[in-house]
């Protein structure tokens, strides 16, 4: 055994004692025997890991210096991604005017605690499918179950949150939107399992493989949450509305709008030109429905639709051509609603009341409840529920209440017209969340090319939470 020498001694000090201050952050004790490991590294060396720095060949040892840095870094990453924070990028338009299509956020995984993956055997920097092979980037096995370790603190109300989507743990791979659950509701469980030329394979997902959404949170466990013409009442008491929340407006002008004033405005052509055409309304049955007249010589004036804040309202209003602007109204039957099984009447713009599971709270079981929460406890919560004659029973046993273990959450977008939210697809449990939003380093207009106001200067380095 060769002599350890003195700075060996003192490598393996500083790499023991950030490996204990992991292993208790962890608050695994399993976690220790990677000390045998250390102790070889540094100290001991009977595993030869630098075999090759020996080798005189310095083409080979060139390969093997490329190979171990590529290692390393990878390693690294997969951590820092676990642990610490990831990359995400906002791809639809459910948050605007808040976070923007194109807008480069750093997650931090450590606001609310970072989870103990479900699948740690997975390629980093990927979330669940490889580019290019199209295969699974994570092997099934090991499976862990939920763990998050201490974090900086809780979810707060109006915080924009990264999670996991619900309804994203069972997947046609063809058509995955809209989900799995409102595909069998609107065709049939047999149609979808054997069509797979339109639906595609049917897949299961654990939660951290499932898709990364961002929403902001407008409920919280315990909460009892309603929308009532589009006013979100928190037990009930008028919510706080984001100071960027938009819905869909109808615009009437004499004049067309044109594309510098949509993009002064901040609109998007995808909102305003949603097929390569202004979105303009010109059906005369649409127009009077909504409450346009037509002009002395029987036509109607230029009709917009697209979204827009307050301030943006106020705006548009002042300008000498727009005679009339009025909110979108309801559209019944166009979409389904959470839960999609059971027909409470809830529409996008009135919604609820609904009650938000708290861990530790206790319900009846009654007809209406389990329509509401039999996902939380089926699904969530891995519980065996079935109905027998007017009688439920979880796990075997008959089961008159249930008691929740995870607390939920309520998303909604701040596009509150254009956002598939918890009201589409219900509550978001403790495990799915992944973490907050921290800052855009880096944002990009689609709209335009990269040297003509491609990148949006003014937002780079924000914080998100100054957009509350």
């Amino acid at each position: 055994m060769k002599k350890i020498e003195k700075k060996q001694y003192i490598k393996f000090a500083i790499a023991a004692v950030l490996y204990g201050l992991f292993i208790l952050w962890m608050q695994n004790g399993w976690l220790a025997l990677g000390y045998i490991l250390l102790i070889d590294i540094y100290l001991t060396k009977y595993i030869p890991w630098g075999f090759w720095k020996k080798t005189k060949n310095p083409t080979l040892k060139s390969i093997f210096d490329w190979v171990d840095d590529i290692i390393f870094a990878l390693v690294a990453v997969y951590f820092i991604n676990l642990f610490v924070f990831q990359n995400y990028q906002i791809p639809s338009s459910s948050l605007e005017k808040s976070l923007l299509v194109g807008d480069y956020l750093f997650v931090s995984k450590v606001s609310y605690g970072p989870r103990v993956p479900n699948t740690p055997l997975s390629f980093p920097l990927v979330q669940n499918t490889l580019p290019i092979l199209n295969c699974k980037s994570y092997l099934d096995w090991p499976s862990w179950g939920y763990k998050r370790v201490a974090g900086l603190g809780k979810i707060q109300r109006n915080d924009i949150v990264v999670f996991n989507f619900p309804a994203g743990d069972t997947i046609a791979l063809l058509q995955q939107n809209p989900d799995y659950y409102t595909l069998v509701q609107m065709y049939g469980r047999e149609a979808v399992h054997m069509n797979k030329q339109t639906f595609g394979d049917i897949i299961y997902r654990p939660v951290d493989k499932r898709e990364n959404y961002v929403k902001r949170c407008v409920g919280l466990p315990g909460d009892s949450l309603s929308v009532r013409n589009n006013q979100v009442y928190i037990n009930g008491k008028a919510a706080q509305n984001p100071k960027n929340m938009q819905l869909n407006y109808f615009v009437e002008t004499e004049t067309p709008l044109t594309e510098t004033m949509f993009r002064n405005w901040g609109v998007s052509r995808d909102d305003y030109m949603p097929y390569g055409q202004p979105c303009t309304v010109s059906d005369p049955e649409t127009l009077s429905f909504l409450g346009f007249q037509p002009n002395t010589n029987g036509t109607y004036n230029l009709v917009y639709r697209f979204p827009m804040t307050e301030a943006m309202v106020a705006q548009v209003k002042k300008l000498p051509s727009v005679k009339k602007v009025i909110v979108e109204p309801e559209v019944f039957g166009g979409t389904m609603y959470y839960p999609v099984d059971y027909d409470n009447g809830w529409t996008r713009d009135n919604y609820g009341p609904i009650w938000i599971p708290k861990r530790g709270a206790t319900i009846e079981l009654t007809p209406e409840n389990l329509a509401l929460y039999r996902r939380c406890i089926k699904n969530y919560e891995n519980n065996e529920l079935e109905e027998k004659d007017g009688v439920v029973y979880i796990n075997g046993e008959k089961a008159s209440t249930y008691t929740f273990k995870y607390d939920y959450y309520w998303m909604m977008g701040d596009n509150r017209h254009n956002s598939a939210d918890s009201r589409s697809w219900g509550f978001v449990p403790e495990d799915h969340i992944v973490g907050k939003p921290i800052m855009i380093w880096l944002s990009l207009d689609k709209d335009r090319s990269l040297f003509d106001g491609g990148i949006r200067w003014n937002r780079l380095f924000r914080w998100v939470d100054s957009m509350k």
